[in-house]
């Protein structure tokens, strides 16, 4: 799934992203660690993982996303 970054905030390290159909989705530090990034800009597109309805893991459209816990 892709997003947007809505919102970032560097020193809690997490934000929100806002899916093409207008549907905004927070994430916490832990979703944005597992991702492997350092930093998120407004406007940056991303590759969000789900867990449910909550997101695990957001990275760069061009990194991969983490393999599932087994």
């Amino acid at each position: 799934m892709q997003g947007t970054v809505k919102a970032f905030d560097a020193q809690t390290r997490s934000g929100s992203v806002l899916l093409d159909d207008g549907t905004e989705l927070p994430f916490d530090a832990e979703a944005f660690a597992a991702g492997g990034l350092r930093l998120l800009r407004f406007g940056q597109r991303v590759n969000l993982a789900l867990d449910g309805e909550r997101v695990s893991a957001v990275t760069l459209s061009t990194f991969p996303l983490p393999a599932p816990p087994a």
